[in-house]
């Protein structure tokens, strides 16, 4: 009969060691997976994949510098982490005072990067399972520029750019793209990549050009300009009519015969300058056709000149009205 309960007794003993070591082994396993530094920091990287910029803040627990907000949340914050891929946990490092370092290693359009993130033990869960939660940080922010404009485009999200420049809070890691494609004026895209909150984030600098739209309607107005011009001076029958071109001679010519026209238009170039855009000086061609008089000999011969002409112009755009104003000299 004792050895009966000894039997007992030892094969509970067992049992009750193994399910120690076995509640051991859970314990280990959860701290190293779930309750493991790398937690929250995947939890916060998913939160950045999917837009749900609120969710994100809170686990890094970060302060919002005084900036624009439009990359925290939505379809520009998950733009800003589309193109990272491959991403690696490194092992926690030891930082002394119950924080550790979690490296991340992941490549942005083939770049190999690494972003580093301290954690701070923050307490345990059912006596057994630590917490731990981001060190806190301010976000970092990104600086956009833009050439005579007040608006731009980032990360697929219009954005205002009061005096052409705006200062954009960020997460990280992202990438961050700023373009304009307006009608009249256009910036090829540029793009920035936050890797981190301990280096210095390089400002995206959109270099504003005027697009083809806006040089063809200048354009189109400044012809139609010089073809009034030549027709009134025709109608008028003038050598020095009212526009950029003119003819002069010592010899009378036979009213009803000047035929101005244009034999070459000027090419439009628009630049920045001043805070404004501006026109560069137009150059062209005029040609006059008409019979002249001889005043010694009375013999009448044929007019037939090209003659160069420059003047310029203020260039006014409001909304989608386009105005040109010649300004001549005389």
């Amino acid at each position: 009969m004792s050895q009966a309960l000894v039997r007992i007794a030892a094969a509970w003993l067992l049992v009750l060691m193994l399910a120690v070591a076995g509640g051991i082994v859970a314990v280990n396993v959860v701290n190293n997976t779930l309750a493991s530094p790398q937690q929250p920091v995947r939890e916060y990287l998913d939160a950045l994949q999917k837009g749900e910029g609120e969710k994100a803040l809170g686990l890094l627990r970060a302060s919002v510098p005084q900036s624009n907000a439009a990359m925290l949340d939505g379809t520009a914050l998950q733009t800003a982490t589309a193109r990272i891929s491959g991403i690696k946990y490194g092992e926690a490092e030891d930082r002394g005072n119950n924080q550790v370092m979690v490296p991340i290693d992941y490549t942005i359009d083939g770049s190999e990067l690494r972003t580093e993130f301290l954690l701070e033990r923050s307490g345990t869960e059912w006596l057994f399972f630590h917490t731990w939660a981001i060190v806190p940080a301010a976000l970092p922010v990104l600086d956009v520029t833009v050439v005579n404009a007040s608006e731009a485009t980032l990360n697929g999200v219009p954005v205002n750019m009061p005096n052409g420049r705006n200062s954009f809070a960020v997460f990280y890691p992202g990438e961050y793209e700023a373009s304009l494609a307006g009608e009249y004026f256009s910036a090829a895209a540029t793009t920035a990549t936050v890797p981190g909150r301990e280096l210095p984030v390089a400002p995206l600098n959109l270099m504003t050009e005027a697009t083809d739209g806006l040089k063809e309607a200048v354009g189109s107005k400044v012809n139609e300009f010089l073809d009034t011009c030549a027709d009134t001076a025709d109608k008028e029958q003038k050598l020095q009519p009212d526009c950029p071109f003119y003819h002069t001679t010592n010899n009378r010519v036979i009213d009803g015969t000047i035929d101005w026209s244009i034999s070459e238009y000027p090419t439009i170039s628009i630049e920045p300058f001043g805070g404004r855009w501006v026109v560069a000086p137009l150059n062209g061609k005029a040609r006059i056709e008409a019979q002249q008089v001889d005043l010694f000999t009375g013999a009448v011969t044929y007019v037939n000149n090209v003659h160069d002409f420059s003047f310029t112009t203020r260039l006014d755009i409001d909304a989608d009205t386009v105005k040109v104003t010649p300004l001549l000299s005389y």
